[in-house]
């Protein structure tokens, strides 16, 4: 009565019964079926309750087995997705670098302390936590939720949670973008490819920091507004709580929103056209309208409401952040993760051409928009990555196809062609490898495997463990350091040491970020600015013309050299804690004019 797919489905579940038998009898009986007539009968009595009262035949002990051997392979034989899944993960973890490219950049740490706080206060801060030059000052922690899980994991397993966390995000989200490709038609051969280059391209962002969330909710979202697309349904009102979960995590739900928006704007430019009647042409626009209407509103559900927006809006908007920031300026294409990027631009403007000429005005909108914004920040490289890499494969896969289709089966062309098609036309479900695979990774722990630490090669570690005592007590008094160090600090010293200035470049704001940048290249005025803030040592890295500076005034002394950083003591300083009552004070009235005063006593004693 059933063929091996049938038994199969009844092995799988009830509803895949009732599809497989659908399919059955929706075709014209052929000879060799399997299914005749009696059968079709069969099925039409019980859809109408009107079995007899013979009890159901059990399946032979063959039946059994069979499908025993069905669930074996489904979880048992990976599928491509579990491979490219695995294959990201042992990049990410066993290969190169491994977790040190996650935690090359130091932003980490304060975000694990921000987690910290918050889960020992349980609440959101809402003035700065971590610096004496901006002590108390509004600050707006707009990653909560992020770095709560950052806290979490880092409190259940150490930094390895941090970066093992964020390693199986990243795999997971190119998996899912390579998922889209193979749904949007794409062959396996070329979906893999795009989205290896799409994973290439977007290196620049494989740190262990909130944007990885981004990275993982904006292939997930773009993918369910495609299938709506192609079949509305009720999933995609499920954007709107994503983008509230979103704006908590990380500042990227802007893609989220964007998207709708865009979406909506396609569907209205659909229904303008003139062949177009009925009311019935502006449904579709109305329904993302309505969505993007939800989504926006949703993302007000943040602990500082409208005002984040207006936070986010002068951030992306300072001219000054753009100038400093380098991951705000423009991409320099002078590395293979760019070269990649370069690659994928130009193809992806040339689908957007065609994909205008076939009137799909949403991803020819979409690939538009993120071109445009990555050509103009660095940091929106990876969100082009993901946008454009399931439309281009899919589009790559079709031209081929069609240039292929004339090619006997057994030439080299035709070989290719059929190999590429069917290189991702298996079993798309997830095997039991993928699983093991984090498992394992949980567990085992081999020694010097794992993190103790953030990786020496970038921060101070070193010196700073060679002068423990004097750091956790926070005797150094107020220390100059560069902002990836000032965050290294954090991690490891706060609360007893504050610092100048850190990562969050949307808190402190031009005008203390164009004093740092005058003091660490030398301007004519470095002791004036040294002295307003009151530093008592240097943690600077030898390359800065300010060492060279200080190596030569009297007022500092080089306390060590250690080839990657210095540290300078100022003579006399007060060794004392830095705590943030005497910060607030040292910047303010008579302090700071003392101070001011002193230096320019000094510098006339030297002339």
């Amino acid at each position: 009565m059933f063929d091996a797919r049938g038994i199969e489905a009844i092995h799988h579940s009830p509803y895949s019964l009732v599809r497989y038998q659908y399919q059955r009898i929706s075709q014209p009986a052929r000879c060799g079926d399997g299914i005749g007539m009696q059968e079709s009968t069969a099925i039409a009595a019980s859809r109408s309750g009107s079995f007899g009262a013979a009890p159901a035949a059990r399946p032979e002990p063959g039946v059994r087995s069979e499908g025993f051997r069905s669930l074996l392979r489904r979880w048992l034989v990976p599928s491509m997705a579990d491979c490219l899944f695995i294959a990201l993960t042992a990049w990410l973890f066993m290969a190169g670098s491994g977790w040190k490219v996650l935690l090359g950049d130091a932003d980490t740490g304060w975000h694990i302390r921000t987690g910290e706080y918050i889960l020992d206060h349980r609440a959101v801060p809402t003035t700065d936590l971590f610096s004496f030059s901006k002590a108390g000052q509004p600050w707006y922690a707009w990653e909560w939720l992020s770095d709560v899980l950052f806290a979490l994991l880092y409190r259940g397993l150490g930094l390895k949670g941090v970066v093992l966390a964020a390693g199986l995000v990243l795999a997971l989200a190119f998996t899912v973008i390579f998922r889209h490709a193979l749904w949007r038609g794409a062959d396996g051969a070329v979906a893999l490819g795009v989205t290896l280059m799409a994973a290439s391209a977007s290196t620049i962002h494989f740190l262990a920091r909130p944007h990885v969330f981004t990275l993982l909710l904006a292939p997930l979202s773009l993918w369910l507004l495609d299938r709506d697309l192609a079949r509305p349904g009720r999933a995609v009102w499920f954007l709107a709580p994503m983008a509230a979960v979103w704006t908590n995590l990380h500042g990227g739900f802007l893609v989220l929103v964007a998207a709708v928006w865009l979406c909506a704007a396609a569907e209205a430019l659909k229904a303008l056209r003139p062949e177009e009647f009925g009311k019935a042409r502006w449904r579709p626009a109305r329904r993302y309208l309505i969505l993007a209407g939800l989504c926006s509103l949703a993302t007000l559900a943040n602990p500082f409401g409208w005002r984040l927006h207006a936070h986010i809006g002068r951030y992306l908007g300072s001219d000054w952040i753009r100038e400093a920031v380098e991951e705000f300026q423009s991409p320099r294409f002078r590395s293979e993760s760019m070269a990649q990027f370069e690659a994928l631009l130009f193809a992806g403007l040339v689908v957007a051409g065609v994909l205008v000429k076939r009137r799909d005005w949403y991803h020819a909108l979409l690939i538009g928009f993120w071109a445009h914004a990555s050509l103009g920040s660095a940091r929106h490289v990876p969100i082009f990555a993901l946008v454009v890499a399931p439309v281009l494969a899919g589009e790559a896969s079709g031209l081929w196809r069609r240039w292929s289709a004339g090619w006997p089966k057994r030439s080299l062309h035709g070989i290719v062609r059929d190999v590429a098609a069917e290189f991702g036309s298996g079993r798309r479900s997830a095997s039991v490898w993928a699983f093991a695979l984090v498992l394992a990774l949980v567990l085992v722990n081999p020694p010097g495997w794992w993190p103790a630490d953030f990786p020496e090669v970038r921060l101070p570690v070193g010196l700073v463990n060679r002068h423990l005592d004097g750091f956790a007590a926070g005797q150094l008094g107020r220390i100059l350091a560069p902002d990836q160090w000032g965050d290294y600090l954090i991690y490891r010293f706060y609360p007893r040491q504050r610092v100048f200035i850190d990562g969050r470049s949307d808190f402190y704001g031009p005008e203390l970020g164009r004093d740092y940048v005058r003091m660490i290249n030398g301007h004519y005025q470095w002791r004036t600015l040294m002295a307003r803030y009151g530093f008592d040592a240097a943690l600077i890295p030898p390359g800065w013309p300010l060492a060279e500076l200080l190596k030569r005034d009297s007022a500092w002394c080089l306390a060590e050299d250690d080839g990657r950083a210095l540290l300078f003591l100022r003579r006399g300083a007060r060794r004392a804690l830095n705590n943030p009552a005497d910060s607030a004070e040292r910047l303010s009235g008579g302090q700071e004019q003392m101070a001011a005063a002193a230096a320019r006593a000094q510098w006339g004693d030297r002339k």
